[in-house]
């Protein structure tokens, strides 16, 4: 069957493509005096997606060279961010494939114990988006088991593996009964999903590429990525995100990637960044299930925007 150019599209299949995952209303209060716990000026919400050797071994690409460029995340960069976290009190969440969590039994439990949140980012790293609906809600529904029994409670997020979503990632999500997601980028600050134009009851709370490490910091010998700028400059960039999100009163949400992140001269500007937003006593640093507790009044609210 030939498939019609898009120029060619009636405007009932455009239009369809637009609105089967879009984003619905705002659900940050409109008076700055109620928008944060406490009455804060901003939020903060620093996570780490611990992928380790999952996307290598999604691809397939099994030699040990990739496998320790994986390993190096949580061998040697997990222990210092928890470290740096703990130094700086910033509580975080970490998104964490099944197969990570397999792999290290004791991973899971130690960034319970050390009071950050634990959610979902797929079995293996999986491509979603080439997955069908009963392919997404196994695979999914086992990483969540995996988590929960790992944590001892059940995971409230996601954060799907690719920041992407299939034509069935939506509804699994609901049928999995998250209250939040964390994977896509129709806004600066959370708003709730809509499905069809129906609004579904779930938080997104959206990311960024300008802030996440790996577009600036990966490196792959095959392929054409390269560390294209130095991490001091880099830290530039977040410092002025924080400080553009701390000017409106909203949200500075960070991406990181243990593995990346997590060598010795870019802890340093991860570190600077802290010290920056802590210089900042008006400042609400949480999770992301604690700020989409917080929001959660808003979605029955006729008040939020």
């Amino acid at each position: 069957m030939t498939v019609a150019e898009p120029w060619r599209w009636p405007e009932e299949t455009w239009r369809s493509h637009v609105e089967r995952v879009r984003a619905g209303r705002s659900l940050v209060d409109a008076d700055q005096a109620r928008r944060w716990k406490d009455g804060a000026r901003a939020a903060v919400l620093i996570s780490f997606d611990s992928d380790h050797e999952t996307p290598s071994l999604r691809d397939g690409e099994t030699s040990p060279g990739r496998m320790a460029q994986g390993e190096y995340g949580a061998r040697v960069a997990v222990p210092r961010i928890l470290d740096l976290l703990g130094r700086y009190e910033v509580p975080s969440s970490f998104y964490i494939p099944a197969v990570c969590a397999l792999l290290r039994p004791d991973e899971v439990p130690a960034y319970v114990a050390a009071g950050h949140e634990v959610a979902v980012h797929g079995w293996i790293h999986e491509r979603n988006t080439q997955l069908t609906y009963e392919q997404e809600l196994d695979l999914l529904g086992r990483a969540l088991g995996v988590l929960e029994e790992q944590s001892g409670q059940r995971p409230v997020g996601i954060r799907t593996p690719s920041w992407d979503f299939s034509d069935s990632t939506l509804r699994v999500i609901r049928e999995l009964g998250f209250a939040y997601d964390s994977s896509l980028m129709a806004d600066d600050e959370p708003y709730e999903l809509l499905a069809d134009g129906e609004a579904t009851g779930i938080i997104e709370i959206p990311v960024e590429w300008i802030r996440d490490d790996a577009p600036y910091l990966m490196m792959d010998r095959f392929a054409s990525l390269r560390p294209y700028m130095a991490p001091r400059h880099l830290v530039q960039i977040w410092k002025d995100e924080f400080d553009a999100a701390y000017a409106a009163g909203g949200v500075f949400q960070l991406t990181l990637h243990p593995h990346i992140i997590g060598h010795r001269s870019r802890l340093v500007v991860l570190e600077e960044l802290l010290k920056h937003i802590r210089t900042h006593d008006d400042v609400w640093v949480t999770t992301h299930a604690e700020l989409a507790h917080h929001l959660r009044p808003a979605l029955t609210s006729e008040e939020s925007q």
